[in-house]
């Protein structure tokens, strides 16, 4: 992977959910919804100052979003799982592009 790219689409493991989960919150806070169904599909990351990761989340029945969260370098803010952006509206066939 070159470092800066995003690489290739891959299915969510459960590392990748887990990571959804946590952000979810802060999801929830910024778009004033609750999700009842929040199933992470599939990623990539990005190699910056960390790792970026952009998921692909279902989140009802056609009806999905994709996030942005940003995972520092260890010994940075251990804790520091943060969503960076996020865009809604999505569906299942629209590719995970960086944003």
């Amino acid at each position: 992977m070159i470092p800066g790219g995003l690489s290739e689409a891959k299915p969510a493991t459960p590392e990748i959910q887990e990571i959804a989960d946590k952000v979810k919150p802060q999801l929830e806070e910024k778009t004033n919804e609750s999700y009842q169904e929040f199933i992470a599909e599939e990623y990539k990351s990005q190699v910056v100052a960390g790792i970026n990761y952009y998921i692909k989340i279902r989140v009802g029945d056609q009806s999905y979003i994709h996030i942005k969260v940003f995972k520092p370098l260890p010994g940075q803010n251990e804790d520091g799982l943060e969503l960076s952006d996020y865009q809604t509206g999505k569906t299942k066939d629209d590719e995970l592009t960086g944003f």
